[in-house]
């Protein structure tokens, strides 16, 4: 049977495996937690209603302040707090994907990814790379993780966490896809700045295309941050890019296209690097 392939080309058709619908939801977050909380489950309606598997919400959605940097600190709570309780019996049908501020016990917290689905939680990875760069320091208020980010499985694919700044660091995006991930998920809060829209767009496509996976990244958007999430398929074509403005996409990901990909560049066959360790810090 002849028609036309998902990226262009008449060919035979190939038997297609199971595709995967992913909700990208990009906000601006607000000072209080129960606001962010009512956005993020409004998202999370919207997006299993859109038919999503999987909604990949933006780093740091339980409470911001640009002119309070004190307000994320004192706002942290734990993973069984009110603001979680509420996606994670939101999360039925659909697993959902963010960041929240965690107490790490001393007075600072960890800048914690979450994994929820059917009501509990799959996976959290504690981010490892601090924003120490571009005037701004991270690590003043923050404690940084100290384990790799897992490959988790959902529906039919196999997906890797990383946190905003991770993305400048080509080592662990090529660790994720060298423990099995076909999708890199990368909730952030890129700051505005000279150029930084287009690091942003750079490295997303970067770090799909030399690992030849998909990237999910999510930018919140607002006042001091860029928005301007986007997908990104293994061969660095980006399938979907929202505006500066809060917004719900969607976006396919199909297992096959990753399959294709790796079988016309296998790099991560062809490289000659041993595989990439957390170091000691």
């Amino acid at each position: 049977m002849l028609g036309r392939t998902k990226w262009g080309g008449v060919v035979l058709l190939p038997e297609w495996g199971a595709v995967m619908k992913v909700a990208l939801g990009q906000f601006a977050v607000a000072p209080d937690w129960e606001t962010n909380q009512r956005q993020c489950l409004d998202l999370i309606e919207k997006a299993r209603e859109g038919g999503a598997e999987l909604l990949v919400l933006p780093e740091g959605i339980l409470a911001q302040d640009i002119n309070n940097p004190e307000l994320l600190p004192q706002t942290a709570q734990p993973l069984d707090g009110p603001f979680m309780e509420g996606l994670r019996k939101a999360s039925q049908g659909i697993a959902v994907v963010g960041c929240v501020n965690v107490p790490d016990g001393a007075g600072r917290f960890y800048n914690t990814q979450f994994v929820l689905r059917d009501g509990a939680f799959i996976a959290t990875y504690r981010k490892l790379h601090l924003y120490d760069a571009f005037s701004m320091k991270e690590s003043q208020r923050t404690s940084p993780g100290l384990e790799l980010p897992p490959v988790v499985q959902i529906g039919d694919m196999k997906v890797g966490l990383m946190t905003c700044y991770d993305v400048r660091f080509p080592e662990l995006a090529r660790h994720l896809a060298l423990a099995g991930a076909e999708v890199l998920l990368l909730p952030a809060a890129w700051v505005r700045g000279p150029g930084k829209e287009r690091h942003w767009e750079i490295m997303s496509v970067a770090r799909a295309l030399e690992n030849t996976c998909y990237v999910v990244a999510v930018g919140e958007c607002g006042a001091r941050n860029t928005g301007f999430s986007m997908v990104v398929d293994p061969l660095g074509v980006v399938t979907l890019a929202l505006g500066e403005a809060p917004a719900l996409g969607f976006a396919t990901l199909d297992p096959e296209r990753v399959a294709h990909a790796r079988r016309v560049l296998p790099v991560l066959e062809n490289r000659r690097f041993a595989n990439p360790v957390l170091a000691e810090r």
